[in-house]
């Protein structure tokens, strides 16, 4: 299965095994910088929701 052919929850989990075994500082950063695009991907809809 290549990248492209990976659902999104299918692209995630495999970022986040990937993240596992980094060390502790690097895992930290990882993940924030998940929350972060999760976060940004989310407010993108709610707004998108409340105008139209």
């Amino acid at each position: 299965m290549s990248m492209s052919d990976e659902s999104p929850v299918d692209g995630l989990m495999s970022r986040l095994s990937l993240i596992e075994d980094q060390p502790l500082e690097s895992r930290a950063a990882a993940f924030t910088q998940i929350h972060d695009e999760l976060q940004q991907q989310l407010e993108g809809k709610d707004a998108f929701s409340r105008n139209g």
